[in-house]
């Protein structure tokens, strides 16, 4: 298994939507691993793989009951709203209160190739929400009112964030 540095905003692979997984290989397996491994050493509860620069649809997941992953996925169903602190590891050791739905449920595919649903509220709904959406090709500063995400980007400018040093 291997430690994957993380993209930070705005590098492009993150403002894209990734590709769909056409196989489910080796491959594929042991980047599922890898994402696990990154998405703990950085340390996080989620992780996207656009996040380490592969613009594929897989999405890794461990919010205190192990770790899930989800190929290809796709929102279903929101329902409800809450605010929330959050980050996000591509916007590093910046948060923000976000509306998010405070339930969601998606469908993907699990490394057998078969397809699976989770659901959840609160964190797991939130964190299901925030990985699709790298996937799609959407970062937590698009979620942010545009007067926020403005200055947000001003911040990152004069920390240049771009080269990971906040």
């Amino acid at each position: 298994m291997a430690i994957f540095p993380i993209r930070v905003y705005p590098d492009p692979v993150l403002r894209s939507p990734a590709a769909e997984v056409t196989d489910i290989d080796d491959d594929i397996r042991r980047l599922v691993d890898d994402m696990f491994e990154t998405m703990y050493d950085a340390p996080g509860v989620g992780l996207a793989a656009p996040q380490i620069g592969i613009p594929l649809q897989v999405v890794v997941w461990d919010v205190g009951d192990g770790q899930h992953h989800l190929i290809n996925p796709v929102m279903l169903e929101t329902e409800g709203e809450w605010v929330f602190d959050e980050g996000c590891l591509s916007v590093p050791e910046r948060y923000w209160p976000i509306e998010r739905a405070a339930y969601a449920r998606a469908r993907g595919l699990n490394l057998d190739g078969e397809e699976i649903e989770y659901a959840g509220d609160e964190l797991l709904g939130r964190v299901l929400q925030h990985e699709i959406d790298h996937v799609n090709g959407i970062v937590l500063l698009h979620r942010l009112p545009r007067r926020v995400r403005n200055q947000a980007l001003r911040a990152m400018r004069r920390e240049d964030w771009s080269r990971g040093t906040p």
